[in-house]
């Protein structure tokens, strides 16, 4: 059974391109298209997609007003945007977004994206409320939400709160269990979450990690392998008694 996907976009050129390339698709069907906002919220409970694709600036209501609105359900929601900045990323992400990609896109790493979010299990309360409170520790070392590692690294900090003891197994368990979790490959976990720490640190925001810890753990010219990070922000979860 193919996933189906509805785009909420107001760029013509987009939405024309969008269904040439998933009228070719053997695995994903656009279901509907929407202009605005307001046209999304109408016909989305007829549609029943699995994904919405949502772009934030738009015609008489934006996706912000859509995230507000919008009774998820099921259906994930990918934020397919123009708008790069922080602020908007991470206020779309806390209004419900299972991922953001930045415009322009390229199709083929869209049909990754919506196979991943597709995949991935629904969180929990308890999850919903872990999430938020690691994207908030990202937001402070400068880990942008709109790279794949983000959603990897969360989800491996999250497991190391829940079983501690599988850092030291990170090959042969923590990266198995995340690729799991998103469908994907433990080595492309491996590589986005190392592409996600170097981000942070190439941003040189190496104070705001040395204050979020309480402790001076780096200087620029160190940066923790993956296992370092996972179990450091764990461990300061853990301390915090999430």
């Amino acid at each position: 059974m193919k996933i189906r996907v509805m785009l909420c976009d107001d760029n013509e050129e987009f939405t024309a391109s969008a269904k040439a390339h998933f009228a070719a698709s053997d695995k994903i069907e656009l279901v509907e298209t929407a202009a605005n906002g307001k046209e999304a919220l109408d016909k989305i409970d007829s549609a029943r997609p699995d994904v919405l694709l949502l772009d934030l600036v738009m015609p008489t209501l934006d996706g912000f007003s859509v995230l507000e609105r919008l009774n998820k359900g099921n259906t994930k929601i990918i934020i397919v945007s123009a708008l790069s900045q922080e602020a908007f990323i991470t206020k779309a992400m806390g209004l419900g977004a299972d991922f953001y990609m930045m415009k322009p896109v390229s199709f083929s790493v869209l049909d990754e994206r919506i196979l991943e979010t597709v995949s991935s299990k629904r969180p929990s309360a308890r999850s919903r409320s872990m999430d938020e409170k690691i994207s908030n520790i990202f937001i402070t070392v400068g880990i942008p939400a709109h790279i794949k590692g983000y959603q990897y690294l969360r989800e491996a900090i999250k497991m190391t709160i829940d079983s501690p003891e599988i850092i030291n197994s990170i090959t042969k368990k923590l990266y198995p269990e995340v690729a799991e979790h998103f469908g994907t490959s433990p080595s492309k976990v491996e590589r986005a979450i190392r592409h996600a720490i170097e981000v942070a640190w190439n941003r040189g925001k190496i104070e705001n990690i040395n204050t979020l810890f309480g402790v001076r753990v780096y200087t620029h010219n160190e940066k923790p392998t993956n296992g370092e990070f996972i179990a450091l922000v764990a461990d300061k979860m853990l301390l915090e008694s999430v």
